[in-house]
């Protein structure tokens, strides 16, 4: 597991060190925050949407509260989010902000239940505890593990060329 997560967070340098070239103002630093900000962004939303229209669930034996109302609404509110904020975070105008924010609720949401199908396999509820009720620093970022890869390999096929 920490292999991977290592491999797939270090995408993110690829951002910082090419960034300039396809976003002059903003810069790599632009993009990584796009995709930091959004991804976590995209969890608190799927988790209030969740709680407070969650009926259906989508993988009980995997992660029992997550819920398809608090995946669709988490994902919508994120394309709203990127769709206004990414034209002047990324090289992106808002209709590629939007599809880029769909693209990170979805894969964070599948990074998510890949890392709880891990941990359930390994027989580990927490990843630590270092934020009380939250489990650990993997625990925040295990939907970065499956985003960050995506969302680098769309933004240098279709934005770098």
């Amino acid at each position: 597991g920490l292999m991977m997560t290592v491999y797939t967070l270090s995408h993110m340098a690829w951002l910082l060190v090419s960034g300039d070239k396809v976003n002059p103002v903003a810069g790599g630093v632009g993009l990584l925050f796009f995709l930091v900000v959004l991804t976590q962004f995209n969890d608190v939303a799927q988790y209030c949407w969740g709680k407070l229209f969650g009926r259906h669930k989508v993988t009980l034996s995997v992660s029992p509260k997550k819920t398809w109302e608090g995946l669709i609404g988490g994902v919508a509110t994120t394309i709203v989010v990127a769709s206004l904020f990414g034209p002047y975070l990324t090289p992106m105008d808002w209709r590629w902000s939007a599809l880029a924010g769909g693209i990170l609720g979805i894969s964070g949401f599948l990074g998510d239940i890949i890392m709880s199908a891990m941990k359930r396999d390994l027989g580990v509820k927490d990843t630590g505890g270092l934020i009380p009720g939250h489990g650990g620093i993997l625990d925040r970022v295990d939907s970065l593990t499956y985003a960050a890869p995506v969302f680098v390999h769309f933004i240098r096929y279709f934005f770098y060329p």
